[in-house]
């Protein structure tokens, strides 16, 4: 299977839009280009956005496990404040999936490091460690592929390959 023809769902970040949690994005060119070059129709989503939470908004973090835990009831995502955002992030989540069903996307491309997108790492009490976000958690248990930029770029996605 190749991505040529076929939607994929891309972090929103990653082309151009402004939905961090600064505000800012993390616009990748390259990204940009492989995605032309090889005819895959973009669809932009940012979870954390589809949960309702506003852009700029405070960061927020595991407290406990990731994302896989947290649709196993296990794992939590606070803010620095202890502001508990689990149950609307996996809302954000549901909803960035009945989306890329939609659109018939069969691979994502995630913003790495985040508690929604996460591929490889995730923060979990201030520190960087290995792990999944919620969305690409419930996107890998969905059957949909998901990978990071670099990934992509490199084409590991286009040749089948997963980052988990």
């Amino acid at each position: 299977m190749t991505a040529a023809g076929h939607a994929v769902v891309v972090s929103a970040c990653l082309l151009g839009i402004p939905c961090r949690y600064d505000g800012g994005d993390r616009t990748d060119g390259q990204l940009m280009r492989r995605l032309a070059d090889t005819g895959t129709v973009p669809v932009p989503l940012c979870p954390e956005q589809l949960a309702g939470f506003a852009t700029p908004r405070p960061p927020m973090f595991f407290a406990a496990g990731d994302g896989d835990e947290v649709l196993a009831g296990r794992g939590r995502v606070v803010t620095a404040a202890g502001v508990d955002l689990t149950a609307a992030l996996v809302a954000g989540a549901e909803a960035a999936l009945a989306i890329a069903r939609l659109a018939g996307a069969r691979l994502a491309v995630f913003m790495d490091r985040s508690p929604s997108c996460g591929s490889t790492a995730v923060y979990r009490g201030g520190g960087l460690v290995a792990g999944t976000g919620v969305t690409k958690a419930l996107f890998y248990r969905a059957g949909i592929r998901v990978v990071t930029a670099r990934d992509f770029i490199s084409a590991a996605a286009i040749a089948g390959e997963d980052s988990r």
